[in-house]
């Protein structure tokens, strides 16, 4: 037993404190990386079966809104049984209007989805929106917009660009 006011030696070192923490970062990297490639399996999905709703509605933007709202009911679940509170009505009206259109944003993406994905097919229609997606990522990394920090543009993300470029082609093609 230690004496009085003195401890006792812990097994830990900082060293390998910091060796842990080094892995906890580099697998929690690699959990949220799995989880973007997890919800970007979900894109194709989603636009089969919106078209197929699409067939059962008639149009696309009905299909859209069924869509939308089955993920607002989802959504609003959620934040029921996880005892979400809102903000008071004066914080929500200060909210600057363009952060309102991602909404927007969303039902353009979903809608277009279900446009394309009979015209394209699941695996063209998702490789030119990655495209898209890449090019507007790289665009808001580089000028800091949206709330995204600066990551400049580099030649090799360029390279990268145009190597998925090559592979929606690729995949277009054949």
């Amino acid at each position: 037993r230690p004496a009085a006011g003195k401890s006792t030696p812990t097994p830990h070192t900082p060293a390998a404190d910091w060796g842990f923490q080094q892995f906890k970062g580099i697998f929690m990297k690699h959990i949220l990386l799995l989880l973007a490639f997890g919800a970007g399996c979900c894109l194709p999905v989603q636009a089969g079966i919106n078209t197929l709703l699409r067939r059962f509605l008639g149009e696309p933007m009905q299909a859209a809104l069924v869509s939308f709202a089955v993920g607002t009911l989802a959504l609003w679940l959620y934040s029921l049984a996880a005892r979400h509170t809102w903000p008071p009505l004066s914080q929500l009206s200060a909210v600057p209007w363009w952060m309102w259109t991602g909404g927007i944003l969303g039902a353009i993406f979903v809608s277009c989805t279900i446009f394309l994905a009979p015209r394209l097919g699941a695996a063209t229609m998702t490789a030119v929106m990655l495209s898209g997606q890449l090019v507007a990522s790289v665009l808001l990394d580089h000028f800091a917009l949206v709330g995204f920090p600066e990551h400049p543009v580099s030649p090799l993300r360029l390279v990268g660009i145009g190597l998925l470029f090559a592979g929606a082609w690729l995949v277009r093609i054949f």
